[in-house]
């Protein structure tokens, strides 16, 4: 794999968890260190439960968390040419993987596939950013934003129709919130205000615990109780 794609794997999963858990989690009321391996973020929220609705959600908030571990981390050593960054991509990718089949094992192989599709087209914009962004280039950081603006809706379109639970405006919004919060790691990073970037990474697990594990299985659970029945 050469470097640009590799690069493209590794933000593949930077806006993910923002897709899948999006913005959901008002809209139903649902309720510092950057790793450098999903080790320590695999440890992350650990659940003990035999309920088939809290091993969703253990399941979702381990993936959810370790993908902004992995992505942050992945994503400082493209920035800066570290050894670390073909390790780094090749954790996230499989993360991105686990994630995509969370989503099939609930919808089915055609909204996985659908997934991943959509997950797929937003990598180039935000490799676009990361690049633009280490050359100091506002026009090409400009274009990637408008770019993953539409990735927003897509991803937004996806989530809304595969679940009504998963209100369309209220996910676009929780999506640009941790799209936004994810290019705070790269803009602070590169700014070389490395502990604003470790709290951004900070801020953005934060998001996805509260905003998008929950708010996503929630949402799953409601929408077919019946498979979670203990």
């Amino acid at each position: 794999m050469d470097r640009h794609n590799s690069i493209v794997s590794i933000i593949a999963t930077f806006v993910v968890a923002s897709l899948v858990g999006g913005t959901a989690g008002y809209a139903i009321g649902v309720s510092k260190n950057d790793t450098e391996s999903s080790e320590s973020s695999s440890s992350v929220t650990q659940v003990s439960s035999a309920s088939k609705a809290a091993d969703l959600r253990a399941v979702l908030n381990n993936l959810e968390t370790e993908h902004v571990d992995l992505a942050s981390a992945a994503t400082r050593a493209g920035f800066d040419g570290s050894p670390m960054f073909d390790a780094s991509a090749a954790s996230l990718d499989q993360n991105s993987v686990d994630l995509s089949k969370a989503i099939g094992s609930v919808y089915g192989a055609e909204a996985e596939a659908k997934f991943l599709e959509i997950w797929r087209s937003h990598i180039g914009f935000f490799v676009d950013y990361t690049v633009a962004a280490k050359a100091g280039e506002t026009a090409g950081t400009d274009k990637a934003v408008q770019n993953l603006n539409g990735y927003v809706e897509a991803i937004s379109d996806f989530l809304s129709k595969a679940n009504p639970d998963l209100p369309k405006d209220a996910v676009a919004s929780l999506i640009t919130e941790h799209v936004n919060l994810l290019k705070s790691v790269v803009d602070k990073h590169a700014a070389g205000d490395y502990e604003g970037s470790h709290q951004s990474q900070e801020d953005t697990r934060t998001q996805i615990q509260t905003k998008i594990a929950d708010t996503l299985s929630g949402a799953i659970i409601k929408q077919s109780p019946n498979k979670f029945k203990d």
